[in-house]
């Protein structure tokens, strides 16, 4: 099995160097919760004394006025392998924000980064981020910073750890370094359908990276080399270092998976609790505590005014912070939201983007029940947080998830969660026995309508109970998922790369 117990090494003599490479950094920009970890891990590492820093692409989005950057390379020439244009001209610029914040670096480009408004999405992306990786190495070359460890996260920069172990294994410099490959979610491998990829285009992980002009490159799995080449992988739960080895969750990788697990470690993401305090937090309306919780119930209220529901304590209010995709487990509520909304006395409120389909369903339901349901189908922040901290209870019923971290967040603002047992979400919810009065949640097992419809009626009646509920909410308030003791374990696995 993937291995989740991280020894103790000794300490460096000298402050450990680690470099972070990702496709989305926040505060610069983040899609997802990739972004937000990219922030918070660095700078809990850097308050535990190690060197960490950060390098990214530097997208239109980018204020230099926000974020002033200095010049660190200009005219970098990063080789492309296609005999007619062998090369692309980059720069490199340096944003070095207050402790402990990391230093980040962005690689710039006009062609590929500075003159597209998103971050993914485009047809040419395994150029761009071939170029990402590309682009990092040959930076380093001329650096006279070296990190001893890439942490390299996503598909996105999985082909890092194969340039560095085929293209540049021979380079004084660099041949020294260290890889760890993050996976933050298995399923995106790259561009393709991996899951209708054809016996022709089927990439083996182990050939030689093609040209960046090549249309093959289209086809050559990133997430796979990543995988292979690097030195370690971790996943961001351990219940998901685990899943990732079955046929069900191994979205086609299984096998290599199994072949490399001695290698393979779950971390579990944390959250900051500084940001997320609602007793500070300038996002809610109004601010609560463990020490005054009864002034969370001022959040719903205003909620449900703001969506027109009926305003009462005595209903409760089921949330959903989600993006509308098939991993989230919508496709559960199909059968079973009319049947509730009809015979029990609760209320919704959804808050996200995606599929059409289900933003549809939300949309009809909605109108079906115009105070029973309130549905905002554009990712909002801001309005993410007062959900948090208005909902009684956090419905997240994921297919699979690896981590997740909204479920956390809902928790650190006393909405009780209900989840699948999956992934992050068995690592940090766990279930209510009204007997010994324990648990953080409501928690089935079953990916299946029937068994969601139990876990809610659970929690509504449950609900009914006072005590039983605000010693629900005073336990998840409590629960701790701190950066700091991921940063421990990150800070273990590299001493453990490094000694190897």
């Amino acid at each position: 099995m993937p291995s989740s117990i991280l020894k103790n090494f000794p300490p460096f003599k000298k402050p450990l160097k680690v470099l972070f490479v990702s496709a989305e950094v926040s505060p610069y920009v983040m899609v997802g919760g990739l972004g937000q970890v990219m922030k918070s891990l660095p700078a809990a590492l850097r308050r535990s004394g190690v060197d960490a820093r950060v390098f990214m692409p530097k997208y239109a989005s980018i204020d230099e006025k926000k974020y002033p950057m200095e010049m660190i390379y200009e005219g970098l020439k990063v080789p492309t392998d296609d005999p007619e244009k062998k090369e692309l001209i980059c720069n490199v610029k340096k944003y070095t924000p207050a402790e402990p914040q990391a230093p980040t670096y962005f690689l710039e480009n006009m062609e590929y980064y500075e003159k597209r408004a998103n971050v993914y999405g485009y047809s040419d992306d395994p150029i761009r981020f071939a170029l990402l990786c590309r682009g990092l190495l040959e930076f380093l070359q001329k650096s006279g910073w070296v990190p001893d460890i890439i942490n390299a996260t996503d598909w996105h920069t999985g082909f890092l750890p194969n340039y560095l172990k085929t293209k540049y294994s021979q380079d004084q410099k660099l041949s020294k370094i260290n890889t760890v490959f993050s996976i933050h979610n298995l399923y995106h491998q790259g561009v393709f359908d991996h899951h209708t990829i054809t016996e022709l285009d089927f990439d083996d992980g182990r050939s030689d990276i093609t040209p960046m002009f090549s249309e093959r490159l289209a086809k050559q799995n990133f997430m796979k080399r990543g995988i292979i080449y690097s030195d370690a992988v971790n996943t961001v739960s351990e219940t998901y270092s685990k899943e990732i080895l079955t046929k069900d969750y191994g979205e086609g990788l299984d096998e290599l998976l199994k072949e490399v697990r001695t290698k393979i470690y779950g971390i579990l993401n944390g959250i900051s609790y500084k940001d997320l305090n609602p007793a500070t937090d300038k996002n809610i309306p109004f601010n609560f505590s463990l020490h005054d919780i009864k002034k969370r119930g001022k959040n719903k209220s205003n909620l449900q005014k703001e969506f027109n529901l009926e305003v009462s304590q005595d209903i409760p209010l089921i949330g959903m912070v989600t993006r509308l995709y098939e991993q989230k487990g919508i496709d559960l509520l199909f059968p079973i939201m009319e049947v509730l909304l009809s015979d029990f006395n609760l209320e919704f409120i959804i808050v996200g983007e995606g599929d059409a389909k289900y933003r549809d369903f939300f949309s009809n339901m909605a109108k079906k029940f115009p105070k029973r349901v309130g549905f905002h189908p554009i990712s909002d922040f801001t309005l993410g947080r007062r959900v948090f901290a208005a909902s009684d209870i956090f419905l997240m019923p994921s297919r699979f998830e690896p981590c997740g971290l909204t479920q956390i967040e809902a928790m650190r603002y006393g909405a009780i969660p209900i989840v699948r047992k999956t992934g992050g979400l068995a690592d940090t919810v766990f279930d209510f026995d009204p007997r010994k009065n324990t648990g953080t949640g409501f928690v089935f097992e079953k990916y299946d309508s029937t068994a969601l419809f139990g876990a809610i009626i659970r929690a509504i009646e449950t609900f009914k109970h006072k005590t039983s509920w605000q010693g629900l909410v005073r336990r998840v308030m409590q629960a701790d998922f701190s950066w700091e003791a991921a940063a421990k374990k990150y800070l273990s696995l590299y001493k453990k790369v490094i000694s190897v």
